[in-house]
């Protein structure tokens, strides 16, 4: 009877507890019925979240052109390859949609992604063990080009999909690279996860940053738990907002002129640095600029020099100062070019060193000061300087060429040299370009006001910012004079004195004279300090000095002025140092006057022969290369028919040996072995091509062959090397002699 009594007591106990469960839980459903959360989170919110697929919809970047709309820089689509392993994506099995075979899979794309079989396979199958939805192959699955995720996509194998994703692609490879910089896909943690996007890390794209990087838009979408869309999915999308363009002043013909001069120079010279730019001094614009070494800013690996030296590299600038040395004795009133005084060896007093001349001390006798110019004499300047100007007064002049400042141009990480000027002998020596320090850039805007009737321009690389969009221009700048140092009668007499350099009889330059134009400049050699002395000693020997020339032409009206300098060139004993600057000075200044059809100033009873382009569009291709041939042009035919396009059009004048491309209806590949970058990158665009390059120089490899039929949007991989030291000197008179 007790034990009956507690059982039922016990019964009692556990029906008030499921009493108590039950009322608890239904109050709870009628909790959440009537308000529709839980934990204060609302389950409708929650759900539609659960169902909602959301999506970052990417901005394009703008792209940088050169002044006349050639494109340097773009975002070029690449493909990210995955492989979905989930079974359960497949609905229907005579049709799958995951990854069926892992050993066929593997089969197949071995061979196009570069991998082994096994690992492949072995990737496919630890993400189907692991019950993943998705797998990936690592960086061989990414960054695929068009034409491989073509090849992959032709193999129709279950479960292997792509993903759209852009790089940043520098069509034309190793070319204005210290401008340029480049920009690369980085990480950044927002609300919504770790979102990914192209950042510019250095050159122009870092400096436009913020204007080339766009807003992006977003997309939402109901869907179902394999990320299709409902019937009705409530579809919700905002566009995203591309990025600015940016146009540079840089000309793409003349800085390929550029950087196939240097890289001939550096492959024949093995300097240890090479600096070069060109720079239009009525307007301040640079239309080339380069460095030696330089890298590929598609695959930005093991560089040696990131600095952009043109701006960011202070040295002793050696001789070319004594331009401004000149130009502020004249300014000045102190000048008498017929004056004689004493080369050789100069000391001002019992307190200064002697000052040399650069032949050991020996100098020419008795000589005038404007022979002392064009025979560069370090006792000439000094003289100037101490004598005629004085020390304070030629620190103004320093001053008014902005020789102690920044130029203030639009790349970063500019760095300004520095003026020594606390000692006696730093005032003389500084006349000379010894002991102070100046960029080339600093130099170039200097010299912008001998060559410009005495105004000093600012020196600029961005011409202009569009709306990607619309296609306004949203800023543009113009040319700023910021300095008057010297009269236009100075800078006449100066630009005199720079001729007498490179034409008279006594002067340094003679190697920089070009056929048709006349060139006038300062040649530069400046001893490099060494690095193991404490007591400011310089290198020695042949060799160890930075060499140079700062030059403009037609020195009647300069149109172009063109800095150069290369620093520890390996010499041959018969050699100078002022043979791999003046390589590149003669090629880059002659061909850029000829392509900016400025007139010969010399001979100017000798015609330059052009030739004007009849009408091609329409005309059989065939017939109008027999022409054009007749006329002494080089031609290429893409292909036989009709002309559709031209590198050239009706009326344009051009000059014998010059290289016209046709294209026609029938288009086919023509070979293009030996091609320049730029011929190449002319083609492909008459053809409508996606093209890739490979390296600098000329072209060794292409991987259309000639003859095959083409189609728009066919992809054209393109291997250039620089060319051989015979070569180069070959295809240098060649190049010159087509330009005459």
């Amino acid at each position: 009877m007790k034990k009956h009594k507690t059982t039922h007591f016990m019964a009692g106990i556990l029906m008030l507890v499921f009493v108590g469960i039950f009322l608890v839980l239904t109050g709870r459903f009628l909790y959440i019925q009537v308000t529709g959360e839980i934990d204060g989170v609302s389950l409708e919110k929650w759900a539609e979240e659960k169902r909602t697929a959301s999506y970052t919809i990417d901005s394009e970047r703008g792209k940088i052109y050169d002044k006349n709309g050639m494109t340097l820089a773009y975002d070029r689509p690449t493909f990210r390859m995955y492989a979905i392993v989930d079974k359960a994506y497949t609905s229907n099995p005579e049709e799958p949609k995951h990854v069926d075979n892992p050993e066929k899979t593997a089969e197949l794309l071995a061979p196009l992604l570069d991998l082994e079989e096994e690992e492949i396979r072995s990737t496919i199958e630890d993400g189907i063990k692991d019950e993943r939805f998705q797998v990936e192959f690592g960086k061989e699955g990414k960054e695929l080009s068009q034409q491989k995720r073509d090849e992959i996509a032709a193999l129709n194998l279950p479960g292997i999909k792509f993903e759209k994703e852009p790089i940043r692609y520098y069509p034309n490879g190793v070319f204005a690279s210290h401008i340029l910089g480049f920009a690369r896909e980085t990480e950044r943690e927002t609300e919504n996860g770790v979102k990914r996007e192209i950042t510019g890390i250095a050159g122009m794209e870092k400096e436009m940053n913020n204007l080339l990087s766009g807003k992006d838009g977003h997309i939402s979408y109901q869907r179902d738990k394999y990320n299709k869309k409902l019937l009705d999915p409530s579809e919700v999308i905002t566009k995203p907002e591309d990025g600015d363009d940016v146009y540079l002043t840089i000309d793409q013909k003349i800085q390929t002129l550029l950087e196939d001069s240097l890289s001939q120079v550096e492959e024949e010279y093995n300097p240890e640095r090479i600096t070069a730019v060109v720079m239009d001094p009525k307007t301040g614009e640079i239309v080339a600029m380069g460095n030696r070494p330089s890298y590929n800013p598609n695959s930005p690996s093991d560089v040696e020099n990131w600095y952009n030296d043109v701006v960011s590299t202070p040295v002793e600038a050696g001789s070319t100062v004594k331009m401004f040395t000149w130009a502020s004795a004249i300014e000045e009133g102190v000048y008498n070019g017929n004056e004689t005084y004493k080369s050789g060896s100069y000391r001002p007093n019992e307190q200064i060193q002697s000052i040399n001349d650069h032949n050991g001390g020996r100098g020419w006798g008795i000589i005038t000061y404007d022979e002392g110019f064009q025979r560069s004499s370090n006792v000439a300047a000094a003289k100037l300087a101490w004598e005629k100007i004085g020390t304070d007064k030629f620190l103004e002049y320093l001053k008014a060429f902005d020789l102690d400042k920044e130029t203030g141009i639009d790349l970063p990480n500019e760095v300004a040299g520095r003026i020594l000027y606390n000692y006696s002998i730093e005032k003389i020596t500084t006349s000379f370009g010894q002991g102070s320090t100046l960029t080339p850039i600093q130099q170039l805007k200097a010299a912008s006001a001998i060559a410009n009737d005495g105004k000093m321009m600012q020196p600029y690389v961005m011409k202009k910012i569009v709306n990607s969009t619309t296609g306004k221009n949203i800023k543009e700048k113009s040319p700023n004079v910021v300095g008057n140092p010297i009269s236009k009668e100075t800078s006449d007499k100066v630009l005199k004195l720079l001729e007498s350099v490179v034409n008279g009889e006594h002067g340094t330059g003679k190697m920089y004279q070009i056929d048709d134009y006349t060139v006038g400049g300062k040649t530069g050699t400046a001893q490099i300090p060494n690095p193991e002395s404490s007591s400011g000693a310089y290198l020695s020997g042949k060799e160890n000095h930075i060499f140079s020339f700062l030059g403009m032409a037609p020195i009647e009206d300069p149109q172009l002025m063109i800095y150069v300098s290369v620093k520890k060139p390996e010499l041959e004993p018969t050699e100078t140092g002022s043979m791999p600057v003046s390589f590149i000075f003669t090629n880059v200044m002659e061909n850029s006057l000829h392509y900016l059809n400025i007139d010969p100033d010399k001979d100017p009873e000798r015609q330059i022969e052009e030739i004007t382009i009849p009408e091609l569009i329409g005309k059989p291709a065939d017939k109008m290369k027999k022409t054009l041939t007749d006329k002494g042009l080089q031609v290429t035919v893409a292909g036989k028919g009709t002309i559709t396009d031209a590198s050239v059009k009706q009326g344009d004048k051009v000059l014998v040996n010059d290289h016209i491309i046709l294209v026609t209806d029938k288009p086919v590949m023509p070979s293009i072995i030996g091609w320049s970058l730029r011929d190449v990158i002319q083609i492909a665009e008459l053809l409508e091509l996606k093209i890739e390059t490979f390296g600098n120089g000329y072209t060794v490899t292409q991987n259309i062959k000639a003859g095959t039929p083409l189609k728009k949007g066919d992809y054209l991989g393109v291997e250039f090397k620089p060319p051989t030291k015979e070569n180069a000197e070959g295809e240098s008179q060649e190049e010159t002699s087509g330009a005459d």
